[in-house]
């Protein structure tokens, strides 16, 4: 089994690079949630935050006797033609899991450039 340098994790998902022959692979991050994986570039990142973004603004469920309880949100993902259907908790617990996971690979990616100087 492939070694790995977690990133982020919530009670959703975790996201992490995979390190191969003692190697961090830090062109993607690995994004494992649910029954789904998805290995992600910066760019792919940062365009799967902004679509969970959206579609956290257009939740409208705070009337509806279901809340949190159905999949009636399609989410585009980064990959054209695929979209995942999540409840608003999902969403929210997706933003969390990708922002949390930005963030940390950002912070990294600064710390790595400003300590090579």
């Amino acid at each position: 089994m492939d070694q790995i340098e977690q990133l982020y994790h919530n009670d959703f998902g975790v996201a992490f690079y995979w390190v191969k022959n003692d190697k961090i692979l830090r062109e993607k991050v690995q994004l494992v949630f649910k029954e789904t994986g998805f290995y992600l570039s910066l760019s792919e990142l940062m365009k799967f935050s902004a679509n969970i973004e959206t579609t956290c603004r257009n939740i409208k469920c705070s009337d509806c006797k279901l809340r949190e309880h159905c999949h009636k949100f399609l989410l585009e993902t980064p990959f054209p033609g695929l979209e995942l259907a999540v409840s608003e908790s999902e969403a929210m617990q997706l933003k969390d899991l990708v922002s949390g996971t930005l963030f940390q690979v950002q912070l990294d990616n600064y710390l790595n450039d400003f300590c090579k100087n």
